[in-house]
């Protein structure tokens, strides 16, 4: 015997055993724990995982007992197993405690020897309880019995019952953590739990005959159909119990036995949920095979054949359930084959993860990310799409389906074996949080509530490491097995597909070539075998650049799978890597950052349009990473850029090659922008500036190449020249697919002829725009002069003399409306300026423009409307022509700048948005109506940007319903599940703004 330390007592204290409540020492003393004799006994105590929780339910459990009390403390002081089984239980459960003392004698169920009950024993112990027999008649395999208990009796008998049977479970399975008792494995904990569970319901289907048939044999035959986890035999502690009815006959007998049976079962045991029955909770509660069978050939969705995956009859009328299993598995095992199984799959794992409130993403066990459902729906998507083929696989429970998965080649040994201990794990914290109140929960404890957090590290068997304590072992642990299992979307469905064609690992099992195309199919890759050639390509042979794209891509193609078009990102990578074959930095980036890893992968499955300038310059996917204040990719200024690009190609004399510097530098400006526009970094007027900017940095440096080659070969420049934006390009509001709308002004310089000073003006604007225009792989360059006087039967350049006449005598509405728009963008800037001093006495004339003006715009109106629609355009969803689309909004906005400009100075501006501002500000529209044109503008300009992002082309129709439409929802932010949500929410928005429109028109 080991002595305490001079001057230490041999009778550990309140404090030495852990226990910290004050009436600790008052209730030890009360059990006669204050002796040398109980020093094993406390020491036992103190493994509880509530110390403080278990001495003060064993000192009610002494106060309800009395004198048998002696009893049970003798007991303890020799039986270790009793000692473990109900300090473990009593230091863990409240609930179950409570039971105990209610029923002071059920410690003798827990005393000696204890085998767990199988599950004729649970069901018999249950329906003793209710005083059932067989009905009358009864055949092998029709589980019906008839209750002699009914009503608030058989309630209360039922829950008194099934306490005691799970007190045995939850004893069993928390003994080790007190005691050297065997471990209860998570396997047999569920299947426990789930036989328990078919033995209550069988007696509460037996008090429900009694109750609804209370003479006579019952005339149905009634099976029940368990679903989810206690179809799978893995329940938890405290958990729905779903459940599916199926009748011969079906009728309202049949549902209202069905009924009883689940309020019986939801008021004694646990809650009964028949909402994965057909058409859920609005659909029978009870249905014939033939209705079921129907149903499921017709109308079931994919979650509905997943659900079924776990589908076993549980009592009742086990025969008529048996045939519903025969009849109804085939069509699970072809659910993969469905036209929607992979956008439903998808659907399906977002709703998922939207359920989850961000506040509790990090607690949830359940349904966070690196949860439990990842672990089963991960299983279950690859028990659907191999288990056609491979009947192993067929198996409900999550654990023997990842046993059987690797098994088959499916999924990695290593990995399955890891996962299973992960998801292992997190069940056994749910499991011990439900038994603390035998309360349905999956949340953690939050990270304040130490004490909360302290008693689950204990009631899970956490043990001091020598470095942490048991609270700091369980922190670790959940962080490292959430972690584990975020990666099993990499691990499980992609690891496999790349030994299959890298060769990896030689003793690693392979997907055979059917298996891998099967898989990427149902991960979204609308043509599976070119993925699979692909991925040969990058990863094959036995370079250290092969060898790495193999590490690489099973987290690239799980980022790819989460965009609309992974078919093309992936092949978007393959071309990108080619291009970049002999630059190292690549892969190290992609290696060493996953935030650039996860953005490219999303940009290139997102996009055709960035997809094509990132070959050209994919130094901008260094800017994908992180810098001190933020992504690289808003690191630049517009501004500054534009400056940057006349800089550079001011160092060519060839105009020529002084185009192409500044086309590369535009070429790597709209490759920015547009990744940080499909990541969501940049708002539509931040997208639409930068655009702006960059045109007008290229016309810039355009007209000074052409003017300084000019310059070289025949002397000084005769006459000064700027350009004046346009449209949306003076407006600042450019778009990816926008043309530059321009006017070219000149200005002799004094002594020189304005004949020949116009027509040396007129040769540079012309090489300007053919240069500009010059066939390019990159996105066009197309400067548009149809805006100029007189239309394209007009000079294309015009002295300021020329203009201020043409203006003064000649200009039409539609004119005096375009300069609404104008504002100098490049050349020389005085001469810009004086021109748009000229014009101002012509867009805002004294007075305003006349009435008959006005009259001729609201007639150019109702034309454009008319005839200028595409053929075949839908005019509700054409984003430029359509009703609400953009050019509603801005002939809206400049009909109100034409009638009033001249008074109000704060509507003397180009952009269409800040405009509207002054609009409201002015109180010409409602604050109301301006929010709508605004919104409305906003949605369609995102809407079009979107449009040239996706298919790489520029295009103003909105798609029908369809892959095409979600990836261009998907690009403007829109996260929702059903793509044509986004479509009604543009015609929605569009159909509001068309009504302002027709108010302003019409007045």
């Amino acid at each position: 015997m080991v002595r305490p330390p001079s001057g230490r007592s041999a009778i550990p204290g309140p404090g030495r055993l852990g226990l910290v409540e004050p009436t600790a020492a008052a209730e030890l003393a009360q059990l006669g724990w204050n002796d040398v004799g109980s020093i094993e006994l406390l020491w036992a105590l103190s493994r509880a995982p509530n110390a403080d929780l278990a001495l003060r339910t064993l000192v009610r459990l002494s106060e309800a007992l009395g004198d048998e009390w002696t009893e049970l403390d003798t007991a303890l002081r020799s039986d270790t197993g009793l000692r473990g089984r109900l300090f473990g239980l009593f230091g863990s459960s409240s609930a179950l405690g409570d039971h105990v003392v209610a029923h002071p004698d059920r410690w003798r169920m827990l005393a000696g020897t204890v085998d767990l009950p199988d599950k004729h024993t649970f069901t018999a112990r249950m329906l003793d309880s209710v005083d059932a027999v067989p009905e009358p008649e009864g055949r092998p395999g029709r589980l019906i019995h008839r209750a002699g208990i009914t009503g608030p009796d058989a309630i209360s008998a039922l829950r008194t019952t099934y306490r005691d049977q799970l007190m045995l479970i939850a004893a069993a399975d928390l003994a080790p953590v007190v005691e050297n008792e065997p471990v209860l494995p998570y396997l047999q904990v569920g299947a426990l739990l789930a036989d328990l569970a078919d033995a209550a319901l069988t007696a509460a289907l037996a008090v429900a005959v009694s109750t609804v048939v209370p003479e006579g044999p019952c005339p149905v035959d009634l099976a029940v159909i368990a679903m989810g986890k206690c179809g799978a035999r893995e329940l938890n502690y405290v958990s729905d119990v779903d459940v599916v009815f199926v009748a011969e006959p079906a009728d309202s007998k049949a549902s209202r036995i069905a009924a009883e049976m689940m309020r019986i079962g939801s008021a004694a045991f646990f809650e009964v949920d028949a909402a994965l029955r057909p058409e859920g909770k609005r659909g029978e509660l009870v249905r014939t095979l033939e209705s079921h069978v129907a149903y499921y050939n017709r109308w079931a969705k994919t979650w509905e054949f997943q659900a079924l995956l776990k589908a076993r009859p549980m009592t009742g009328d086990l025969d008529l359930g048996r045939r519903y299993m025969d009849a109804l598995s085939p069509m699970v095992w072809t659910a993969s084959e469905r036209e929607d199984f992979v956008p439903d799959v998808q659907a399906m794992r977002r709703r998922v993860e939207e359920l989850v409130p961000a506040d509790l993403r990090e607690r949830e066990l359940k349904l966070g990310r690196g949860s439990l459902r990842d672990v089963e729906f991960a299983v279950q998507l690859l028990q659907l799409v191999h288990g056609r083929v491979d009947e192993s696989l067929r198996v409900p429970n999550t654990v023997e389906a990842l046993a059987a998965l690797a098994d088959g080649g499916y999924v990695g040994r290593e990995d399955a074996a890891n996962l299973r201990a992960s998801y292992e794990f997190l069940r056994l914290l749910e499991h011990r949080l439900q038994l603390q109140r035998l309360k349905r929960t999956h949340t953690l404890p939050p990270p304040e509530d130490r004490e909360g957090l302290r008693w689950l590290a204990r009631a899970a068997h956490m043990r001091p490491d020598g470095r942490k304590d048991a609270l700091g072992v369980l922190e670790s642990e959940i962080k490292r097995n959430t972690s584990r299992i975020r990666k099993l979307h990499t691990r499980l469905f992609y690891r496999p597909l790349l030994e299959s064609v890298a060769k990896l690992d030689k003793e690693a099992l392979r997907l055979s070539p059917d298996a891998a195309v099967r898989q990427l199919a149902a991960l979204g890759y609308s043509a599976p075998q070119h993925a699979m050639e692909h991925l040969a390509a990058l990863s094959g042979g036995a370079s250290r650049k092969a060898r790495i794209q193999a590490l690489l891509l099973p987290q690239l193609l799980e980022y790819l799978g989460e965009t609309t078009d992974p078919d093309a990102g992936l092949l978007a990578y393959r071309r990108l890597s080619d291009a970049l074959y002999d630059n190292v930095w690549f892969l190290r980036v992609l290696r060493d950052e996953p935030a650039v890893a996860e953005r490219l992968m999303t940009v290139l499955g997102s996009s055709a349009y960035v997809s094509e300038l990132l070959v050209k310059s994919p130094d901008v996917i260094r800017s994908y990473a992180d810098g001190p204040t933020g992504p690289r990719l808003l690191e630049p200024n517009p501004p500054e850029v534009a400056r940057a690009l006349v800089t550079s190609s001011g160092r060519y004399s060839d105009p020529v090659r002084a185009i192409a510097a500044a086309r590369s530098l535009r070429r790597a400006e709209l490759a920015r922008v547009a990744s940080a526009d499909i990541l969501g970094m940049l708002d539509v007027p931040q997208v639409c500036r930068a655009l702006s900017s960059v045109w007008a940095g290229v016309l810039q440096a355009a007209l000074d190449a052409v003017v300084r080659a000019s310059e070289q070969s025949r002397g000084p420049a005769p006459a000064r020249i700027a350009v004046i934006g346009m449209g949306r390009l003076g407006g600042g509001e450019l778009g990816y697919g926008s043309d530059a709308d321009v006017l070219f002004v000149c200005d002799p310089l004094p002594d020189a002829d304005e004949t020949d000073a116009v027509k040396w003006a007129t040769s540079v604007a012309e090489q300007v725009r053919r240069l500009l225009g010059a066939p390019s792989t990159d996105p066009p360059l197309e400067v548009d002069l149809d805006l100029r006087p007189e239309g394209r039967s007009g000079a294309l350049v015009r002295s300021l003399a020329s203009y201020r006449a043409y203006y003064s005598q000649w200009a039409e509405a539609w004119e005096v409306q375009a300069l609404l728009r104008a504002h100098a963008v490049a050349g020389d800037p005085d001469l810009g300026l004086e021109f748009l001093r000229m014009i101002d006495t012509v867009r805002y004339p004294e007075g305003g423009v006349s009435p008959e003006a006005v009259r001729e715009i609201r007639r150019i109106k109702a034309r454009v409307d008319s005839e200028r629609l595409p053929r075949g355009a839908d005019p509700a969803t054409h984003t430029k022509l359509g009703r609400g689309g953009l050019a509603d909004i801005e002939w809206t906005v400049q009909l109100l700048q034409l009638q009033h400009a001249h008074r109000i100075e704060s509507l003397r501006n180009t952009s269409t948005l800040e405009t509207l501002d002054a609009i409201g500000a002015a109180e010409l529209l409602s604050a109301t109506d301006v929010e709508l044109l605004r919104t409305a503008w906003i949605t369609a300009t995102h809407a079009r940007n979107a449009l040239v992002l996706v298919r790489g082309k520029p295009t103003d129709q909105l798609p029908g319903p369809g892959r095409l439409l979600e990836a261009v929802a998907r690009v403007t932010g829109w996260r929702g599940e059903d793509a044509s949500e986004f479509l009604d929410q543009y015609l929605r928005i569009t159909r509001r703004a068309r009504a302002v429109v027709e108010r302003v028109f019409g007045a």
